[in-house]
Order: structure tokens, then C-alpha cells, then sequence
């Protein structure tokens, strides 16, 4: 079984690193870390380097394409490889699935139109603009039989551990979730906008802020926008 993860420039570490380690576990599972080629790219801290594997072109048809979320998202989103690649892997992948604002490349794609889907709280308002029925309250959504999103960052480990279960069986993803022991028992319970307070909230959107408003963040983001509106609006042309 292949497990595309694509890594871009700008990808938060914990949307992709949580399901790895559920996944890496399945049966006959090759993990490929995916770019436009191979190499190290930088994670959204602009510290941390991890290797991408395999480009695109080499991996055609994975069976598990993921695809995590970061600060950079919304510049993933308008990379045209990349949208043609989720398209032509997604014919023939088995499962489709994102963390976080990774959901907004699969948005993007045309993947999500009229479907529910999940992302970072923040990102949910970019999903809504491309027709997708974004989702506030759930961790895991299902859109369909193969399509799946995770919420903000720490849900990929969830969706790593859900995969497990449907691919593997409910046996095998208990024992992947004990060798990780992943028992979770924080000790703020703030991790949902429906459970912090105003002000967690507002400290919360101003550490993100920092990043999302830097002009490539910007620029990007009303690119993404105009993108989603021109898209609606061809489509209702057709009909």
C-alpha cells in the first residue's frame, strides 16, 4: 500500500508527522514524501527540514494521498502541478484525505464541491467559498467513500488511527494507538473554539496573524478567493 504524504514548502510538522506514525504501520505500507522533486523542504517554522522522497511524476496513482495544512496552504493551492496531481491520483487512489488547511488544496482541486468537509477553524471560512459544506464541529468527516478531512493539526493523528481502523482493522489501530500511546489527557481543555475563552481566542488569532499576514500569506489567500468565486461562477454559467 502507498501512502503519498505531499510536503511543500511551508507544511505545519504535526499535520503530516501525527498520521505517519499511525500509517507506517499498516501492512506492506510505503511511505513516499512527495514534491515537485526530491529534497529537503522547509516546514512552516522555517527550521525544521524534512526530505521529500519521490516527485510527483514518480508516484502516479498512490493508494492513501494526505495532504497536511501550514501557512503556506494557500500558495499550495494555486500551484497548478499540484492540483493536476491531486486530480489524476485521486481517479484511482483509495482513500483522499487532508489535515488541517490541506483541505483547501482538495477544495481547489474541485474535489470538495457540495461536499462536507473539515479544516483548521480558520481555514473554514476559504472552504465555504468554494461551495464546500465546511464543518466547525466535527474532528473526522467523511465526504464520501473515499474522501476524507481532518481538522486542525493535532486531528491527524485521529485520522491516521481512523484509516488504521478501516484499512487494517479495529485490532490493528488499537495496537498502533498503544505503540504511540496516544492517550491524550491535556492539561487546558482550550483545543475547540466552543471550549476557550474569548481571550484564548484572540491570543490565539493573533499568534496565527503574525504569519498570515505577511504579504506572500496575503497575496496568496485573495488569490485562493478570487480562484474559488471565478470557479462558482463558471459553474453556474454552465448550468
Amino acid at each position: 500500500m502507498q501512502v503519498a504524504v505531499v510536503l511543500y514548502p511551508g507544511f505545519t510538522a504535526l499535520d503530516f508527522i501525527g498520521p505517519y506514525e499511525s500509517l507506517r504501520w499498516l501492512p506492506d505500507a510505503e511511505v513516499r514524501f512527495v514534491w515537485h522533486e526530491p529534497g529537503p523542504v522547509a516546514a512552516d517554522s522555517g527550521v525544521l527540514l524534512v526530505g521529500a522522497t519521490h516527485s510527483f511524476d514518480e508516484t502516479p496513482a498512490p493508494d492513501i494521498i494526505l495532504i497536511p495544512g501550514g501557512f503556506a496552504t494557500m500558495t499550495t493551492a494555486r500551484d497548478k502541478k499540484v492540483l493536476d496531481w491531486v486530480r489524476r491520483a485521486h481517479e484511482t487512489s483509495t482513500w483522499t484525505t487532508s489535515v488541517c488547511s490541506g483541505s483547501v488544496v482538495l477544495a481547489a482541486a474541485g474535489l470538495l464541491d457540495g461536499k462536507r468537509a473539515t479544516s483548521h477553524w480558520a481555514a473554514l471560512p476559504v472552504l465555504t467559498t468554494f461551495g464546500v459544506q465546511a464543518v466547525s464541529d466535527e474532528r473526522i468527516v467523511a465526504a464520501d467513500d473515499k474522501i476524507v478531512t481532518a481538522a486542525g493539526v493535532s486531528a491527524g493523528i485521529d485520522l491516521g488511527l481512523w484509516l488504521a481502523g478501516r484499512i487494517a482493522g479495529e485490532a490493528r489501530a488499537k495496537a498502533i494507538q498503544l505503540s504511540i500511546e496516544y492517550d491524550p489527557q491535556p492539561p487546558f481543555d482550550s483545543g475547540h473554539m466552543s471550549k476557550s475563552s474569548a481571550a484564548t481566542r484572540a491570543t490565539a488569532t493573533a499568534l496565527m496573524g503574525k504569519e498570515m499576514i505577511k504579504p506572500a500569506a496575503l497575496t496568496a489567500t485573495a488569490g485562493v478567493l478570487w480562484d474559488a468565486a471565478l470557479a462558482r461562477v463558471r459553474r453556474g454559467r454552465r448550468r
